[in-house]
């Protein structure tokens, strides 16, 4: 009987040809009470995504263009990621080199002129053009095979199917490696702006509220981000989130972002409650609202560390998109402008087995596949 593994390597030449002859940049749209997303299959990217504000109309809540080419553009350029799904292997690799069963490989550096690996490498699945393989009124589903890509070792195929129902998104991403033991951690690399950029006060998310209630430890790391093997406990720091806040209040002391950075790019650890699990999915991890639009977002994640970003490095020269342009002169995209969430595994945890992430990292052709669920709920917040 064929193994599992070559029934996918002969399927997939068959599915990825149904839609063949699709743009990378073709927009398709999936819709619910309430939710409408819009995704492309140049990293299988959320490009829109409209929910109901206090005042029952629809704002795009998640930062990106108008145009499906200017995500190329990007990409040659300032290399933001607005939307796509990251990987083979999210976020910071150390000198770009890891080991797994005595076998070492080491990914192009592509970051902090060659110090680490960011986001998979110079070619990451963020660049790739996914085939759709499903679509319909409410889900849509990617595929992507990655022979190696960037010096990984062997072989996956990675299914990230995204679907909605009344006023929620749900991301699934479904890795299965075909041949050699290797390191797997993608993330949905979504910015967000809740306020929607409705009025001035909503250009920047430094009033938005702010609430990650397990989120009791951080990773330590260095200057250009990367990891010391540290770990550190938030209570009464500028990292202390688990009681709500607002995101600007501490961030004037918020300086583990980098290099002569002042705001959040953080690793936080879910230490979720004893009678929990460490991938439970029934908690809400996050809460984060918008005072300008009064939307509040919940998610829900089998992952055991959220990254948060605050936009810290952007300039004021990227233009929001025409669904986000509310006033009589253009609205471009300032520093702390938006915030980035990334529900993944602990950041680097393949070069730190004393941390005992290597079940949650490192899968194999006999292993369960890497799965990371994230669930996003879209409320009005109670007055």
């Amino acid at each position: 009987m064929p193994s599992l593994c070559n029934l996918l390597r002969l399927a997939f030449p068959l599915i990825a040809g149904a839609f063949a002859q699709a743009s990378p940049f073709t927009k398709y749209t999936i819709s619910a009470p309430g939710i409408s997303a819009s995704f492309i299959p140049y990293g299988a990217r959320i490009t829109n995504l409209y929910v109901n504000d206090k005042d029952g109309n629809s704002q795009d809540v998640v930062l990106g263009y108008d145009n499906g080419t200017q995500y190329l553009h990007d990409t040659e350029t300032v290399h933001t990621y607005f939307g796509p799904v990251v990987g083979r292997y999210a976020n910071r690799i150390k000198n770009g080199t890891f080991t797994v069963e005595g076998v070492t490989s080491h990914i192009p550096e592509n970051e902090h002129n060659g110090e680490d690996t960011l986001h998979g490498g110079i070619v990451g699945y963020d660049q790739r053009n996914w085939t759709v393989v499903s679509h319909n009124a409410t889900t849509i589903t990617f595929s992507l095979l990655d022979q190696a890509f960037e010096g990984f070792p062997g072989t996956i195929i990675t299914y990230a199917t995204y679907t909605v129902s009344p006023n929620q998104w749900t991301s699934r991403l479904v890795s299965i490696p075909l041949d050699e033991p290797t390191p797997i951690m993608l993330a949905n690399h979504v910015y967000w702006n809740l306020g929607a950029f409705v009025d001035p006060e909503a250009t920047t998310v430094l009033n938005d509220s702010l609430h990650m209630p397990y989120a009791t430890r951080a990773i330590k790391i260095d200057s250009i981000e990367v990891p010391t093997g540290g770990l550190e406990i938030v209570n009464g720091t500028f990292l202390d989130f688990t009681s709500p806040m607002q995101m600007g209040h501490n961030i004037s002391n918020a300086h583990q972002c980098g290099y002569n950075c002042t705001g959040y790019d953080n690793a936080f650890i879910l230490d979720r409650p004893r009678y929990s699990a460490p991938e439970a999915t029934d908690l809400s991890v996050l809460t984060m609202s918008s005072n300008a639009t009064g939307i509040q977002l919940d998610i829900r994640t089998n992952q055991q560390s959220l990254q948060i970003y605050s936009c810290n490095n952007m300039n004021g020269t990227i233009p929001v998109k025409a669904s986000q342009q509310h006033g009589s002169t253009t609205t471009y995209v300032e520093k702390y402008g938006c915030v980035v969430i990334e529900t993944q595994q602990w950041i680097d945890g393949i070069n730190y087995p004393e941390w005992g992430q290597d079940q949650y990292q490192i899968y194999t052709v006999d292993s369960e596949p890497a799965v990371v669920f994230a669930q996003y709920d879209f409320s009005i917040v109670a007055s």
